[in-house]
């Protein structure tokens, strides 16, 4: 069994594979002030919950955009299950052509993001991928499997967020779309705003790049914790992912263990 974790600036995300299956998947608040050991006794509890033994995992991976967690995250896996996991940086393989700048800014999860997207959805014809993080990123790529560029734009919780502690009446809301733009209530016309807001940041977003790209078929996937909501919203969506990351974690475990088998 094959562990995944995606370390995120707001939560870290957690997937068990058992050959190609999902056996498990769940996620934790991320918190810098944790210790190994508490984040070890917490992944025990849950793999006991769901009656998995740790000798059960064999190996794992992860990636991260927090660094300050990855010893942290590294340890803990050494330790509560015996495993030195891979993790998604310099000198792991993955198949990516990237046309950035500079390949090194890139960030983990959305290198995973790009690799998930072209195994499971490669289909000879332009992609974006937009996941609704801690930041709304929008990965584009080639019809050739190329990574070009992309956009980061705010996050919808942190955009609430900014809202709430920047203002002294507005309360905090529940991130789901109201039933008409012209609301009536203080909480309606915020959830408006958040959410019709960055649904109109994707139609322009993605608009403008397929216009960039001069191809309107472009297929569109979206992940992460506000997907669906966004989805339900606009159509410039095709597909909904929730475990894009999780899946592209496990293959790039399988590719690099297959390069050093040989």
């Amino acid at each position: 069994m094959i562990i995944c974790i995606d370390i995120g600036n707001t939560n870290i995300k957690c997937a068990l594979f058992e050959g190609e299956e999902l056996r498990l998947s769940f996620r934790v608040a991320t918190d810098l002030k944790k210790t190994s050991d508490e984040y070890g006794i917490q992944l025990i509890e849950m793999l006991a919950f769901n009656g998995i033994e740790r000798g059960d995992i064999t190996g794992g991976i992860f990636s991260s955009v927090v660094p300050s967690l990855d010893y942290t995250i590294g340890h803990m896996l050494k330790v509560y299950l015996g495993i030195s996991p891979k993790e998604v940086g310099p000198g792991i393989r993955t198949g990516l052509k990237m046309r950035a700048d500079n390949a090194k800014e890139v960030g983990a999860d959305r290198v995973v993001n790009n690799v998930a997207a072209i195994k499971k959805y490669g289909c000879g014809k332009p992609m974006i991928v937009v996941d609704f993080g801690t930041a709304t990123t929008f990965n584009v790529i080639s019809a050739e499997g190329e990574f070009i560029g992309g956009v980061i734009a705010p996050g919808i919780k942190g955009s609430l967020d900014s809202l709430v502690s920047g203002t002294a009446k507005l309360p905090r809301v529940e991130i789901e779309a109201p039933k008409s733009v012209i609301a009536t209530s203080t909480v309606t016309n915020m959830q408006a705003g958040i959410v019709f807001g960055f649904a109109g940041l994707v139609d322009y977003i993605v608009k403008k790049i397929k216009k960039e790209l001069k191809a309107q078929d472009v297929l569109t996937i979206a992940t992460g914790g506000f997907s669906e909501v966004m989805a339900h919203e606009t159509d410039r969506i095709d597909v909904v992912d929730k475990m894009l990351t999780l899946d592209g974690l496990k293959y790039l475990y399988d590719l690099n263990n297959s390069e050093e088998a040989k």
